[in-house]
């Protein structure tokens, strides 16, 4: 049964089963209405995250902390090599200018060298200003100007060409590198004259209160908030996870711990990824993008025991193996391991929460069968030794949870925002819960408020927003972030996320909806892409749907016919809209009939960054797609 068997190993050790201590605090009613959880990790007295590199190298020098891909093979990179590396490119960056306290913006993919830079421009004192490599020359010239950053590092020559653009207008354009033009070897060079010592100086002169990032939010609507980020909001994260994770998956696994991060760095879940990865001497590698035909060899390659993600990946790994199955005419028996491994994982978690028996003979032998056929080829697509990983960004759909669950890799779900440094909530790895969110995080303390918003306090909270007081005091009250989510905790302090606060939908039969559920059930069923329900002041919900590509390819393949059948065919096509519509049965299962689906648009073309109609987290800006659409919304309600 291998994870689950070594799972409940792990759990029957005292020292690790009960590390984490929750307190609940109920209302009158008794309904729970706080929960907090105490720390793992001390707060640091002194020091900063940029002391990481510097701290393995003199404990374990010859440790492996990442691995570096060259040449198609991945060289590993130890701990004293890292820090070295590090030290070059601040005196770079210290020989150029860069002040304490000056910021530095980055702009680039996933890759190697975005960590270096990230330890780089604290070792020598400065601050990171990440920017998403898909910005627009308007958005680069915005967070630039507004951080006041004086230099920024580009990965390709088109992003190059943006921040030309962007910033030609500014009154001093900032000093400008180029990662696909030997930036870095630029900055070595450049530092050659600087002694080692000055970069000593500055890094050790940051306490952990000094700011370490300036993270804009990706912003659904308006322009992006710079959220102010310290050291110690970092570390926080940071080592708490690391605490609570880390001792149980190597109870758990017995492997060396090793991750393949694709997670954009200039989102705050990637960027406090791989501080997690250095603290803990994980190794860690670094992949590009999440697109699946770009992930995939990579996983076979590197081989990951974990991995972060968003319920993307997850969706697609699944849809990926159901496609493999209907191409050789098992189809159907994908869809029976589908059913079976929901039955399974949620009878054997029953047994493991000591809630059920467990899996009964039969369901025991037919789990059997299909670890055979299909599970064992899902862990094949993810290397073959990943057993467990956590998803993020937003809710997973519970029985997506549960086949993986069956499959032999534990998904655990968390919970935050770019102003809580990530992950506010986790689910703790001696008790899963599919379909949650978990607990706080170590040393963080999680409220429901009268009107269902969920408030978070603690270390990994935020200070302030950049230049701006006005929203800082929206949002930040007595310590408590106001996260603009809607939220209910269970009797065990557990958080469901129902929703976002703004996005609420009210019918005019005066229903209130939440549009997430529905949307995050309906984009995890194939051929869907994205989804926008929509129904604010209309007689009944709708909802406007894409075509994922893949999933169009493989439908077209399967059926014998054009794969360049034009895309306005078949929006229309019978076939194609009964599947949309049984994805859309699927997403109505979890809510009452008044709030059900009763319409959809199958709409040409997709919702992208590319178009304006997605963030870089892959969030759907619902003012834009609704203004893009509007006719569409129009002819569901018949006018």
């Amino acid at each position: 049964m291998g994870v689950r068997r070594d799972l409940k190993r792990a759990g029957q050790r005292a020292d690790l089963s009960a590390r984490t201590r929750v307190e609940l605090i109920r209302d009158e009613a008794g309904t729970v209405r706080e929960v907090r959880t105490a720390p793992l990790a001390s707060r640091r007295a002194g020091g900063s995250t940029a002391d990481i590199p510097f701290t393995n190298a003199q404990e374990a020098p010859g440790a492996v902390v990442l691995r570096r891909r060259e040449n198609g093979a991945w060289r590993p990179v130890t701990a004293a090599a890292f820090a070295r590396e590090v030290t070059a490119a601040a005196k770079g960056l210290i020989a150029a200018g860069l002040e304490p306290g000056g910021r530095v913006a980055v702009m680039s993919r996933t890759r190697y060298e975005w960590t270096v830079l990230d330890f780089a421009i604290w070792a020598a004192g400065g601050q990171t200003v990440p920017i998403y490599a898909t910005s627009s020359a308007e958005q680069v010239e915005w967070i630039v100007r507004d951080s006041g950053a004086r230099f920024v590092v580009a990965e390709t020559a088109e992003n190059a060409g943006t921040v030309t653009t962007g910033t030609a207008r500014h009154p001093e354009p900032p000093r400008l590198w180029q990662l696909d033009a030997q930036a870095l070897p630029e900055l070595v060079t450049l530092g050659r004259g600087v002694p080692d010592e000055e970069v000593t100086k500055r890094r050790t002169a940051l306490a952990p209160d000094a700011v370490a990032t300036i993270c804009y939010t990706s912003g659904t609507t308006g322009r992006p908030k710079g959220c102010v980020l310290t050291h110690a909001n970092l570390y926080a994260e940071a080592a708490n996870t690391v605490e609570l994770l880390h001792p149980i998956f190597k109870e758990v696994t017995g492997q060396v711990a090793a991750t393949l991060l694709f997670l954009p760095l200039a989102h705050i879940l990637g960027r406090t990824l791989q501080i997690a990865c250095l603290l803990a001497r994980i190794e860690l590698g670094h992949c590009p993008g999440i697109k699946p035909d770009e992930l995939r060899p990579m996983l076979k390659e590197f081989r990951p025991t974990f991995l972060v993600g968003v319920p993307y990946l997850f969706e697609k790994i699944h849809d990926a193996g159901r496609a493999t199955a209907e191409k050789t005419g098992r189809g159907a028996s994908f869809d029976r391991a589908d059913r079976i491994g929901v039955r399974f994982g949620e009878a054997y978690l029953n047994k493991f929460l000591g809630t059920g028996k467990g899996p009964g003979t039969g369901l025991y032998a037919a789990w059997a069968l299909y670890d055979l056929l299909v599970y064992r080829r899902i862990r094949r697509e993810l290397g073959g030794r990943m057993r467990y990983a956590i998803s993020g960004g937003s809710p997973l759909d519970r029985g997506l949870n549960l086949f993986f669950y069956a499959a032999g890799i534990i998904v655990y779900e968390g919970y935050g925002l770019t102003e809580t440094s990530a992950a506010a909530t986790i689910v703790p790895p001696l008790k899963p819960r599919p379909g949650t969110v978990g607990l706080p995080v170590p040393g963080t303390a999680v409220r429901i408020a009268d009107d269902g918003e969920v408030l978070v306090k603690g270390g990994v909270v935020f200070g302030s927003y950049w230049n701006n007081p006005g929203a800082t005091e929206a949002v930040l009250t007595d310590g408590w972030f106001a996260t603009g989510d809607l939220g209910a905790l269970d009797e065990d302090g557990y958080l469901t996320i129902t929703g976002r606060k703004k996005d609420i939908l009210v019918t005019s039969g005066g229903k209130n909806v939440s549009p997430a559920v529905l949307e995050d059930r309906l984009r995890s069923r194939p051929p869907i892409g994205q989804c926008l329900v929509v129904g604010d002041r209309r007689p009944f919900v709708a909802a406007l749907v894409t075509l994922d590509p893949e999933a169009v390819a493989h439908w077209l393949s399967v059926r014998e016919l054009p794969p360049d059948t034009p895309m306005s065919q078949l929006v229309r096509d019978p076939r194609m809209r009964a599947d949309v519509q049984r994805a859309v049965n699927y997403a109505n299962e979890a809510v009452s009939r008044a709030e059900s689906i009763r319409a959809f648009a199958l709409v040409e073309g997709e919702f992208s960054e590319e178009n304006g109609l997605l963030t870089p987290s892959l969030k759907v800006k619902r003012h834009a797609v609704t203004t893009v659409y509007a006719q569409e919304i129009e002819a569901l309600y018949g006018a």
